[in-house]
């Protein structure tokens, strides 16, 4: 069995679920986020691709339906019993929703007001109208607003030691990156280094493809296929991130291959005192849109304010695909407030179409009592190669 925590910090947590169940008034919670699954009883697959649903009642009951394929996963990964895990069969015409009523049914829950996750890849539209109309007259069903992802938020000791161990192999990542990076090196080489010091440290795969443009493509922030060898004068765009026990620890970077441009020397500083006003920004207690408003500002006050984007960052957690952003995330306004044992990413990104020049600096932070610790080793000077 692989459990990355110990039995009393999964007991930890589903108390805290079900207190936050009974203080909503919910009887039960349906939780499709594989994310919710993981943090509750440690089940970790990509099966939620396909219908699977948990259930948590206020009395503490957790029940898992999914498919045959993930019978021996959640044997093999969670704290679960086999008394717990509920198999729906694939055949034509099943309706798994149906067998999900049929589970509420047993579990006393008919009649009862119940929670659902909605908010996530785990749930699509197609099969959330199918749990809609199969538990029509079962249960009423309301949004559950985020009740498991605001617990989820809140790290513990252990969980910020897995931080750290992502973070690790990102600066890892990026060591590797640097002894190979220049004039003629091929990108899914570039790759092929970063990604296997991640997995030579103990890692894993990290919630979304890293990452990778140069040239032009250098001011894109997806992945796209196709990949290029590097310029005699260039620049390389690289966002990626280490993952340990599921848990991330994001970076990013622009590096210039040749002489760098009066331009870019320009906006590298600017970048530099963007990251360094948002971390200033951030602390216990204070609205996440302080640190948008600091990141707008620094790059206003440069000019670049046609070249930055609309958000700044967000949040750092155990997550699954298709990315790595755990909401919420650092953009104009946003009320939230940041608290001790929260973990983002920063990233300042600059894509200035005039100048066909791209700049990106980023890390990962741990929000403490007294302020912030940054998560990487790595300096934040102009890398150029």
């Amino acid at each position: 069995m692989v459990l990355h925590f110990p039995p009393d910090e999964y007991a930890a947590r589903r108390q805290a679920a079900r207190q936050a169940l009974d203080g909503a008034g919910f009887d039960a919670i349906l939780l499709f986020a594989p994310e919710s699954h993981y943090w509750l009883t440690g089940y970790d697959t990509f099966g939620f691709a396909l219908f699977q649903c948990m259930v948590l009642s206020a009395g503490g009951d957790v029940h898992l339906l999914t498919r045959a394929p993930d019978l021996r996963q959640a044997q093999q990964t969670s704290i679960l019993t086999d008394g717990q895990i509920h198999i729906w069969k694939d055949i034509e015409g099943v309706d798994p929703a149906e067998q999900l009523a049929a589970l509420i049914r047993d579990l006393g829950l008919a009649g009862k007001r119940l929670a659902i996750e909605t908010r996530t890849p785990g749930l699509t539209h197609a099969n959330g109208r199918m749990v809609e109309a199969a538990l029509a007259g079962v249960a009423t069903l309301e949004d559950s607003d985020g009740l498991i992802s605001h617990l989820r938020h809140q790290k513990s000791p252990r969980e910020i030691d897995y931080h750290h161990r992502a973070a690790a192999l990102s600066d890892d990542a990026l060591d590797a990156c640097l002894e190979i990076a220049g004039a003629g090196a091929f990108e899914g080489d570039i790759l092929a280094a970063m990604q296997g010091a991640v997995f030579r440290g103990g890692g894993d795969y990290a919630g979304n493809e890293f990452i990778i443009g140069s040239g032009e493509a250098a001011l894109l922030c997806r992945y796209a296929s196709g990949r290029r060898h590097l310029d005699a004068q260039d620049q390389l765009t690289l966002e990626w991130s280490g993952a340990y026990a599921r848990y991330h620890a994001a970076m990013m970077r622009t590096i210039v291959v040749g002489r760098p441009d009066d331009r870019q020397v320009k906006m590298h500083a600017a970048c530099v005192e963007a990251l360094q006003a948002c971390e200033d920004a951030m602390r216990p207690g204070r609205p996440m849109g302080d640190v948008f408003d600091a990141h707008a500002r620094v790059f206003d006050d440069h000019g670049f304010s046609h070249a930055r984007l609309n958000a700044c960052g967000y949040g750092m957690g155990a997550i699954y695909n298709p990315i790595w952003v755990d909401f919420p995330m650092f953009y104009a306004g946003n009320p939230l407030l940041m608290q001790a044992g929260n973990v983002f990413f920063l990233h300042m990104i600059l894509m200035d179409s005039e100048s066909g020049y791209a700049m990106c600096y980023g890390h990962s932070m741990l929000v403490t009592e007294t302020g912030v610790e940054r998560l990487s080793r790595h300096p934040l000077d102009l890398l150029v190669v």
